[in-house]
């Protein structure tokens, strides 16, 4: 009898929910939280567009989409590792060590064969595959050595920095005349090139990967409590290590995009992109602790770096301000962080 009054009671409460009983605190910040990026980002635009009206032309438009499609796909990989509670601060240097290998190839592929097509694909192909055994390296010290995402990570970017350089010292000019045409083409009347729409499309892709598959909600289950997701049978070590292996991978796809569309490879790609990728995840909403965020505050954090950056330009403020305004923005977007998290505890 009392079994039967307590589930009463369960199905008088949860029946008010639905009637119109207000939400907690926390139930709103998990559904809701993330939107203020949007907002952020909506304000930040009307701004620099009353500043400035070149924003709202196509060239405002092309220079914005080109400051995104480099730091995109990093910035998914990055979101992933951030949501498992890690970070990786090589992704910069995975993106540079994986072109110049993959324009290494290329450029010797091209002196024994005039197939420029296949050669662009084995091009993607060696430059993904080289990010994603950059990943597996990464993944596979922090898990079976137990070291700190940030020390293992650290340690890859000065060793792929200086790995790059041994490849090859100079800028690489001889890659397929096809490339090239991939990444300077123009679409839907000059609005858009190739790269930002494949940048834009791994959005789309990864983000149902994130919200849909089991994958995603595996990494939202680590990063919100690693013990309970072992309990609950989940192999935490081997789903870190392909949480690592996508960052990589995506990031020897930036840099196929960024060597697309500037005719080259150079061992110069990629530097300190990793600082803007990290950026982007964080203004986007997502918790440095784990748990938290979604690739749609992913894509309007790097579109808020972009346009701050492009509409600095506009305004006519020197570069060293155009650092200082997005550290600031850095700061604010960890405190909103902050202060939404203690918020939700209560």
């Amino acid at each position: 009898m009392a079994e039967r009054s307590v589930s009463m009671t369960d199905t008088i409460r949860s029946a008010g929910k639905r009637l119109g009983q207000k939400p907690s605190s926390k139930e709103f910040l998990d559904k809701y939280g993330s939107l203020w990026t949007v907002l952020v980002l909506a304000l930040v635009v009307l701004v620099f567009g009353l500043l400035s009206s070149t924003l709202f032309t196509q060239a405002g438009w092309e220079a914005v989409s080109k400051s995104t499609y480099e730091y995109l796909p990093l910035a998914i990989g990055e979101t992933f590792v951030i949501l498992t509670g890690g970070i990786d601060l090589s992704v910069g240097a995975v993106l540079g060590f994986s072109c110049v290998v993959s324009g290494t190839v290329m450029e010797h592929m091209l002196g024994t064969s005039t197939g420029s097509l296949g050669i662009t694909v084995l091009g993607f192909v060696v430059g993904i595959a080289v990010g994603g055994l950059c990943g597996f390296l990464n993944g596979i010290l922090i898990t079976r050595l137990r070291l700190p995402p940030f020390i293992v990570t650290l340690a890859t970017l000065y060793a792929l920095g200086g790995a790059t350089y041994i490849v090859s010292e100079e800028p690489i000019y001889q890659i397929p005349h096809q490339l090239v045409t991939f990444g300077q083409q123009s679409l839907f009347g000059g609005w858009f090139i190739a790269p930002v729409l494949v940048a834009l499309a791994c959005v789309v892709v990864f983000g149902v990967f994130l919200s849909r598959f089991r994958f995603g909600l595996r990494t939202y289950a680590i990063g919100s409590n690693r013990i309970a997701a072992e309990r609950a049978g989940i192999n935490v070590r081997r789903h870190l290590v392909w949480v690592y292996v996508l960052a990589g991978a995506l990031a020897g796809l930036a840099g196929m995009l960024v060597s697309a569309n500037f005719a080259q490879t150079s061992p110069l790609f990629g530097n300190n992109d990793e600082l803007a990728a990290i950026a982007a995840v964080v203004i986007g909403g997502a918790s440095l602790f784990g748990g938290r965020g979604n690739l749609l505050g992913t894509l309007c954090g790097t579109f808020l770096i972009a346009v701050l950056t492009v509409g600095l330009v506009l305004v006519q403020v020197t570069a060293f301000w155009q650092e200082v305004t997005i550290g600031v923005v850095i700061v604010l977007a960890v405190s909103v962080d902050q202060l939404l998290r203690s918020v939700s505890q209560r």
